[in-house]
């Protein structure tokens, strides 16, 4: 028996996307061919798809092992008479170095790995893209032992790592976990320059703009996105200045307030220069000065896109609150895990980040192929593993076949039957 049948929507997803065959050859496998119970692309994929339904640690690995269902799902020649790895195995995997030990000869190249993200990206595109969208944003990930690079943060009150997420639309391009004794933008602009560069190869003529909220606006970024051709629009802390700069727009703002007794925006614009020279030159500035109920809620946004395409109202209103669109997908990475960083190594615990992120993608391209047109087409990773994929279901192994029952009461029957036909590749007719 297994509870969770509905995995072989993931495993079509898979097939779709070619996916975990190119994470596994992220992976430099030093181990001697002939003393190899379990090849990297077995334990990458069960990893992944424990991931993907909701098994967090490597110890539930000692009993899913014996799942014959998830054994072919990730590859095992012999379902059911061959166990998949155990949490000592799936360790040491995730524990590998550049330099290969006795115990530890499975090293993953975190370069490949960003290489893929952004190779998945492109592929569901049809076409080139006329513009896309760079989402910017970094979260805590609290630490409860002695971890490598471990540091108390002042913000979140607690000791964390402070990974830095970048999406465009629903589609994760980096995950990097950083320590939290650093700037919230540190790397954002080495990222953001690979990332470009990578897209740019394959669409030459795409328009990019990099969006992010108050702790990225660094010159250092400004100033690259300036020099490279990339539009940005980024949230700009308030300070007395410019406080002073919206008087007039406020005071409007609190006499509509006091008229209507509902919240009251007035925008508006002005080129700004830093007082102490930290900008190598002005800038444009929206800023929107609101009045709620007992207090006032000023915000600044610096951008170099021209007012005549994004007047204030609309580039703020439309276009940079956008934005808060990335918190759900950064909620969805927590929900597959990658919060589990109590490894001991930046390293390890980079690849535990790594391997929820490719759990990610693999859920979001089952949203993406399979889901489309369904009442779960814009479902989060959680609803979609409670509805779609934990169903019980009896699992008979014979000699050439597989059989998977699963009940004839379950509810969503019919859109289960649609998911499943939409992720069969079309076949070809005639000939």
């Amino acid at each position: 028996m297994t509870s969770d049948a509905g995995a072989v929507l993931l495993r079509e997803t898979d097939r779709r996307l070619n996916l975990l065959p190119r994470l596994a050859a992220c992976f430099e496998d030093h181990r001697n061919p002939w003393l190899i119970s379990h090849t990297v692309k077995e334990m990458v994929a069960q990893r992944v798809y424990g991931l993907a339904l909701g098994y967090e640690d490597l110890s539930d690995h000692d009993q899913l092992r014996e799942d014959p269902l998830l054994a072919v799902l990730s590859g095992k020649a012999r379902p059911g008479e061959e166990p998949l790895a155990g949490k000592s195995t799936l360790n040491r995997l995730e524990l590998g170095d550049e330099k290969p030990s006795r115990y530890k000869k499975i090293h993953c190249s975190q370069e490949a790995f960003d290489d893929l993200l952004i190779q998945v990206f492109v592929e569901a595109h049809g076409e080139a893209p006329q513009q896309i969208v760079l989402d910017l944003d970094t979260t805590d990930l609290p630490l409860e032992g002695h971890q490598e690079g471990r540091f108390f943060h002042g913000y979140y009150d607690c000791y964390c790592y402070l990974p830095l997420y970048i999406f465009v639309g629903e589609h994760l391009l980096c995950a990097r976990l950083r320590t939290a004794d650093q700037d919230a933008a540190a790397g954002s602009k080495d990222e953001v320059e690979r990332i470009v560069g990578r897209i740019r190869a394959a669409w030459p003529e795409v328009r990019i703009i990099v969006r992010a909220d108050s702790g990225f606006c660094r010159e250092e970024l400004i100033k690259w996105c300036e020099d490279n051709g990339v539009y940005y629009v980024i949230g700009f802390a308030r300070n007395e200045r410019l406080r002073r700069t919206i008087e007039a727009q406020i005071e409007q703002a609190v006499q509509i307030h006091k008229q209507t007794g509902k919240p009251a925006r007035v925008f508006t614009e002005f080129p700004y220069q830093t007082s102490n020279g930290s900008w190598s030159r002005s800038r444009r500035v929206v800023a929107k000065a609101e009045q709620l109920d007992g207090k006032e809620n000023p915000r600044f946004v610096v951008t170099n896109l021209s007012a005549e395409e994004w007047p204030a109202q609309g580039l703020y209103e439309e276009l940079y609150c956008a934005r808060g669109e990335m918190e759900n997908r950064i909620k969805e990475q927590l929900s597959l895990f990658a919060y589990r960083v109590s490894a001991e190594t930046m390293k390890a615990n980079q690849l535990r980040v790594n391997f929820a992120g490719m759990a990610y993608v693999l859920m979001h391209g089952l949203r993406r192929l399979g889901l489309k047109g369904t009442e779960l087409e814009r479902a989060q990773a959680t609803t979609i593993r409670l509805r779609l994929l934990k169903i019980g279901a009896q699992v008979r192994i014979t000699v050439r076949k597989v059989w998977l029952s699963m009940a004839s009461s379950y509810p969503l029957q019919q859109l289960f039957g649609q998911v499943h036909q939409n992720l069969r590749p079309a076949v070809a007719l005639g000939g």
